[in-house]
């Protein structure tokens, strides 16, 4: 009797192993189906994810801070041209957006400056290959309050301006009655602008305790409106009166400093920063603007690259004061109104 049980009892277990065997075989097989299933279907979606033309679909792009009115005014005219089409940019500083474009969060920058040989290398080694362009030659303008007369200076006396050799606009004026502490305001810090004049006029010297960064190139002509002892450092796009179609103005709200090569400065060698002494160079404080990409072709990102690049982008690059890089820009002879 109690062998026959235990028979039973094996055999039992010998189906309930049997069982499990099979539900587990079914289990696995099963699990094994939908991951398959499910990277299959990635696969697919990845492959169909990019829906957008060189005219529609909808696009990120980082720009440099100083150059927002530009840019603001390139996307309004290309979405309006292209009612598919979305952009939506961000401001910000020349850092902040390099990085961006390093760490492939955005794949369009437009730029003060070129991308590096160093920079190029870490975006293939994540399979991106940039592609740059020029686009326009910009000048970093100087401004300072209407009720200050002092409008021409020398890029050496700006030199010691900001390394704080020269504190004082009575240097400049002898016949001032009380002392006026120069206060030199720039857009942030780790931008463009400042790093231009770091590279280009101080060449490293250390600056000195009143040249102060405001938040942004707007809060520079705010405080320079309303300080009369303030020496603004800012992008000429900044301050190009849109309504002035010759771009032969700027910013009524302000005065622009007249600008020399030469130690002592007058007014046949003193140059504002209009697009024509930009484009022969007179100007001396004038910098390159690139738009960069590392996107695919045939996308909207490259879409709006082209459009910057051609003969409308190049028109709006002109009306914002700045010199166009891939059109002939017609020169005329000003006269300085000092």
């Amino acid at each position: 009797m109690f062998f026959t049980v235990w028979y039973i009892q094996s055999l039992q277990n010998m189906e309930d192993r049997q069982m499990m065997k099979k539900i587990n075989i079914l289990f696995y097989t099963f699990l094994t189906i939908i991951v398959l299933t499910v990277f299959s279907c990635n696969r697919y979606k990845s492959a169909i994810t990019r829906t957008d033309t060189p005219t529609s679909g909808v696009a990120r792009i980082a720009g440099d801070e100083c150059l927002e009115p530009v840019i603001r005014e390139e996307i309004a005219v290309f979405t309006s041209l292209n009612l598919d089409a979305q952009i939506f940019p961000v401001f910000t500083s020349e850092q902040e957006i390099f990085n961006l474009l390093l760490s492939d969060s955005l794949r369009v920058v437009v730029a003060a400056r070129d991308i590096t040989e160093l920079e190029i290398k870490h975006l293939k080694s994540l399979k991106r290959f940039p592609r740059s362009q020029k686009i326009a030659t910009d000048g970093v303008a100087l401004i300072i309050n209407k009720d200050n007369k002092d409008s021409l200076l020398s890029i050496f006396d700006l030199k010691k301006i900001i390394t704080g050799e020269i504190s004082n606009w009575a240097h400049f004026n002898t016949s001032l009655s009380e002392k006026r502490p120069i206060t030199v305001v720039f857009d942030q810090q780790n931008s463009s602008t400042l790093r231009f004049i770091t590279d280009s006029i101080t060449m490293g010297l250390k600056m000195g305790e009143h040249c102060v960064a405001a938040k942004s190139n707007l809060e520079v002509i705010n405080y320079v409106a309303k300080q009369p002892n303030a020496l603004g450092i800012i992008g000429v796009n900044w301050i190009s009166n849109p309504k002035d179609s010759t771009s032969l103005s700027f910013d009524n709200s302000i005065r622009v400093v007249s600008l020399s090569r030469e130690i002592i400065p007058t007014k046949e060698d003193s140059y504002k920063p209009f697009p024509a002494y930009l484009a022969t160079g007179d100007y001396p404080l004038q910098r390159d603007i690139y738009v960069i990409i590392s996107d695919v072709m045939g996308g909207l990102p490259s879409g709006f690259v082209s459009f910057m690049a051609g003969d409308s982008g190049q028109r709006i690059i002109l009306k914002a004061g700045l010199v166009p890089a891939t059109r002939p820009t017609r020169l005329v002879n000003l006269k300085n109104d000092f």
